[in-house]
């Protein structure tokens, strides 16, 4: 029995915001078994990449809303993981980014991270959020610096350890994305 759902499809100048599909678990694999996810739970193993990639398409299930499978217009390349997530364990609603191999230093998570913020405010109406952050994680850092958030509190996750919590302007004040589009 094949279980079908449902996520919206955003478009971006040079990325599809689409849902998580089994098509994309090597390339999710190989992230999360790398060194490269050691800020979100990895390095790790194949079985539990393929739960992770669950736990994104359970997510929007469970909560209607999810973090997206990102894809290049230019090349149809699945090249991460963005969005609006709140799993248990979160203190607040998040807006999350995860760039695999060769994704990175091309502006991508800030291009579908102002479209991810822009949903969250315009369609799901949220007049917050925040991007939980590994101290270590300058680069992600600098991401949530460029989109305007800044460090607001510290937090113990129960399987991250200490992160910083870094709290996103609201919707009266955060910059839009120069382009984005729902698509059919």
């Amino acid at each position: 029995m094949t279980v079908t759902f449902s996520a919206p499809r955003l478009e971006t100048e040079r990325l599809i915001l689409r849902a998580p599909e089994i098509g994309d678990q090597d390339v999710h694999a190989a992230f999360f078994m790398s060194e490269r996810a050691k800020f979100v739970g990895g390095p790790t193993t194949a079985e539990r990449a393929w739960r992770l990639l669950a736990l994104e398409v359970g997510h929007w299930v469970l909560r209607g809303f999810g973090r997206w499978a990102l894809e290049e217009k230019a090349t149809g390349k699945f090249v991460g993981i963005v969005g609006n997530y709140h799993p248990v364990g979160f203190p607040e609603d998040e807006l999350g980014w995860d760039l695999f191999d060769g994704a990175t230093g091309k502006g991508y998570a800030t291009e579908a991270a102002l479209a991810a913020r822009a949903y969250a405010y315009d369609t799901l109406g949220w007049t917050t959020l925040t991007s939980m952050i590994d101290p270590a994680n300058t680069a992600s850092a600098a991401v949530a610096t460029r989109l305007g958030a800044a460090y607001d509190y510290d937090f113990t996750h129960e399987h991250f350890g200490p992160v910083q919590i870094w709290r996103h302007p609201g919707p009266d004040t955060a910059q839009r994305p120069t382009y984005y589009r729902s698509l059919p």
